[in-house]
């Protein structure tokens, strides 16, 4: 489909060298709303919400780090022979979020067990918020005009634009073609996960639940709309790595979820004491 309409400037604001876009502005609003809804629920679990404040600050910079890893990783083609410092250019674009969550896992395991807590508890904490936080950073990506699906035919352009407001409509619009707005499919199916989300904290679910459940929603959603897009990473052939990834982590969460139910051996802490999770008598 073609097409020819204006797009919204990438710039937030510009002071002469320094130039802030929306890109960073949006991620950064993702991730300062996603820090209170988790402190908050810190506080009504009686923990400290320094507890909280202090484990996004590690795991922002090594979420980012890990990120870049992770796409460099898959890319290596572009870099070499290339510059060296390009392999850090994270400005030029190219972080992954698979990789921003393995780096951030990994932090908050390590970090739990240096604050004697439960990895699952501060995870089912952080779960909402890490979901949030992508369903915000996504517009980001649209502000940018990437993330974006394959070229849609008129039909398509013609249902799109019934429900779609024009400013959506024009940014899709990339070098006279209009695109699938992938970034908009996974923004919404990541609100929906986050409902989901809070609606299980009402449930009292087996600690670890509600992130293992953000992690196979979550993986659900992006399998099919990678499938979609058309700047995939790609493990090896037609093999696309977010789908790959997606495929584990769905397995991985389904087993550790029957896992816990099977045993129901998860234990976590409240105010430093490490007991059991309370379980309901069943009626005879």
């Amino acid at each position: 489909m073609m097409c020819d309409a204006p797009s919204l400037n990438r710039v937030f604001i510009d002071f002469g060298p320094i130039t802030i876009y929306w890109y960073g502005v949006i991620i950064a609003t993702g991730l300062f709303l996603g820090l209170y809804l988790a402190t908050k629920e810190a506080d009504r679990l009686g923990l400290k919400k320094d507890l909280i404040v202090d484990l996004i600050m590690f795991a922002t910079p090594i979420a980012i780090i890990f990120a870049r890893i992770y796409y460099v990783t898959f890319e290596w083609d572009r870099y070499v022979g290339g510059p060296w410092w390009k392999v850090f250019a994270i400005w030029e674009g190219g972080i992954a979020i698979h990789g921003a969550l393995i780096g951030s896992v990994l932090t908050a395991i390590v970090y739990a067990r240096v604050k004697n807590v439960s990895f699952w508890q501060l995870a089912d904490i952080i779960a909402p918020s890490l979901i949030l936080g992508q369903a915000i950073g996504r517009w980001g990506n649209f502000m940018n005009q990437e993330a974006h699906g394959g070229a849609i035919s008129e039909t398509t352009y013609e249902s799109f634009h019934q429900y779609l407001p024009d400013f959506i409509m024009n940014q899709m619009c990339i070098e006279g073609v209009m695109y699938h707005p992938t970034f908009l499919y996974e923004s919404l199916w990541n609100i929906l996960v986050f409902v989901l989300l809070l609606l299980m904290r009402k449930y009292n679910p087996l600690r670890g639940e509600i992130f293992l459940s953000y992690l196979m929603m979550y993986s659900v959603g992006r399998f099919f709309i990678e499938g979609m897009r058309t700047d995939s990473l790609y493990l090896f052939g037609p093999i696309r790595t977010a789908q790959f990834i997606s495929i584990l982590l769905i397995i991985g969460a389904i087993a550790f979820i029957i896992y816990h139910r099977k045993t129901k051996s998860v234990r976590y802490y409240y105010n430093g004491k490490r007991v059991k999770p309370q379980r309901k008598n069943k009626k005879k």
